[in-house]
C-alpha cells in the first residue's frame, strides 16, 4: 500500500485519546494513522496550558492544519465547564435575545465560545446545533436548541457564527438533516424521524438554506428518515442525503462532518468497517471515530482494503482527501495564536461569568435536564 494512499485515508478521520497526555501507545498509532485532527471531552482537559500541550502532541503526529475540535455549544454540552467557566446554552441565549429585542448577544455568545477556545488552543466547536426545539425531541435534546422555529434557530445561529468568525474559531452546523423531530438518543439506537419531505424541506432544512455559505461545517446524523428517500439509512451513510440533499438541493460547498461513529445510531446499523466506506462513497468529507483506538484502526484499515480492492474507490478516496487538504489549509493556515497568561485567562473567566449573568440562565441552571438528555451529553 503507498504512503499516499495511507495518508489519503488517515487524514479523513478525526480522533479522540484517552487522557490529559498521549500514551505511547497513543502515539504509535497516530504517528501510524496521521489522522485530519483531534477531538478532546472533558476527560481530556484539565486547564489551558495542558489541553494545548495535549492538542500541540496530537496533532504533531497528524495531517498538516489539523482539526483541533471540542464541543461547546453552552448548557450541558461545554467541555470547558470545569477547566474554565459554564457557559449559558443555546436556548437560554436565544431566549434572552428574543425578550430583549437584541440577537446581539447570540454574536456575544459566539464571540466568548471564540475566545475560550482559542485560549484552550482549539480551532473548531462542533455548534451551532440547528435542529428544531420540537416538544417530542425534549428529553433527548434538553436546551441545545435555540428555537422551536426555524426563523428562530437561524437568527441565532446566524449572529453566533458571525461571532466564532471575529476569533478565528469554525463552527460547525448540526444535526444534518435534523433531530428535532427525534425521540431516541442516537448514542445509542438510531432515530427513526418520522417526518415527510415537504415537512423536513419547509422546518427543518430551512436553517442549511438560509445560512448558506456562512456554515463552514456541516455535521451529518445517524438517524433515519423512512418517510423520505433516504427510507431507513442513516443520513451518515446516505447518498440521498449527503449528496443528492446537501450538495446539490441546497449546493453546500463547505465540509461535510460525521457525528461520532462510534454511537450506537449507526453502529447497531452495520460493522465500523461497512460505516467508514460507506460514509466516503456516500459523500462524507471527514468522520469522527471519537474514543477506541480498535475502532479508529479498523475504520482506517477497512478505508485501505477497500482502495486496494477498488479502484474506483481509491481514486475517491485520494481526491477526497486532496480536497480536504485544500479545505483545512483556507480554515487553519493562521493557526491558534499564542498561549494566553493567567491574567488574559482570568478576564476571558470573568466575560464570561458576567456574560451569564446578563442571559440569567438561573431558570435553567435551576432545574435539572432529563434523564435521557443527560445520558446523551455526557456519552461523548
Amino acid at each position: 500500500m503507498t504512503s499516499s494512499l495511507r495518508q489519503a485515508a488517515g487524514s479523513l478521520l478525526v480522533v479522540g485519546v484517552g487522557g490529559t497526555e498521549l500514551t505511547a501507545l497513543e502515539c504509535a498509532w497516530l504517528k501510524l494513522v496521521r489522522p485530519g485532527g483531534v477531538i478532546l471531552f472533558r476527560r481530556n482537559i484539565a486547564d489551558a496550558r495542558q489541553t494545548r500541550a495535549l492538542l500541540d502532541a496530537a496533532t504533531r503526529l497528524g495531517a498538516e492544519h489539523s482539526f483541533r475540535c471540542v464541543d461547546v455549544e453552552g448548557g450541558t454540552v461545554d467541555r470547558l465547564r470545569d477547566a474554565l467557566a459554564p457557559m449559558p446554552s443555546a436556548q437560554a441565549v436565544a431566549r434572552a435575545a428574543g425578550r430583549l429585542g437584541d440577537w446581539g448577544l447570540a454574536r456575544r455568545h459566539g464571540e466568548l465560545i471564540g475566545r475560550a477556545l482559542r485560549a484552550f488552543g482549539f480551532n473548531t466547536t462542533l455548534a451551532p446545533v440547528l435542529d428544531l426545539a420540537l416538544p417530542v425531541s425534549s428529553q433527548v435534546m434538553g436546551t441545545r436548541s435555540a428555537a422551536a422555529d426555524a426563523e428562530g434557530v437561524v437568527a441565532y445561529a446566524e449572529a453566533m457564527l458571525d461571532g466564532l468568525r471575529t476569533q478565528g474559531v469554525t463552527g460547525c452546523g448540526k444535526h444534518f438533516p435534523g433531530l428535532g423531530a427525534g425521540t431516541l438518543d442516537s448514542h445509542a439506537a438510531t432515530p427513526r424521524i418520522l417526518r415527510t419531505w415537504s415537512t423536513l424541506w419547509r422546518e427543518d432544512l430551512t436553517p442549511y438554506c438560509a445560512l448558506g455559505d456562512k456554515l463552514p461545517m456541516v455535521m451529518v446524523s445517524h438517524a433515519a428518515y423512512p418517510q423520505t428517500r433516504g427510507g431507513d439509512r442513516p443520513a451518515s451513510v446516505s447518498a440521498f442525503w449527503m449528496t443528492t440533499v446537501l450538495r446539490k438541493r441546497l449546493g453546500f460547498r463547505g465540509i461535510v462532518f460525521s457525528d461520532d461513529l462510534e454511537m450506537g445510531g449507526i453502529l447497531n446499523y452495520m460493522s465500523i468497517e461497512e460505516t467508514a466506506v460507506e460514509a466516503i462513497r456516500a459523500g462524507m468529507d471527514t468522520m469522527e471515530i471519537c474514543h477506541s483506538p480498535e475502532l479508529i484502526l479498523r475504520g482506517y484499515e477497512a478505508l485501505l482494503r477497500e482502495a486496494e480492492r477498488s479502484t474506483a474507490f481509491q481514486r475517491l478516496l485520494l481526491a477526497r482527501a486532496r480536497a480536504m487538504r485544500r479545505k483545512r489549509a483556507a480554515l487553519f493556515a493562521r493557526g491558534v495564536g499564542p498561549r494566553p497568561n493567567e491574567k488574559q485567562l482570568v478576564a476571558v473567566r470573568e466575560k464570561i461569568l458576567r456574560f451569564c449573568a446578563e442571559v440569567n440562565p438561573s431558570a435553567e441552571s435551576g432545574r435539572r435536564e432529563p434523564a435521557q438528555a443527560t445520558r446523551h451529553v455526557e456519552a461523548t
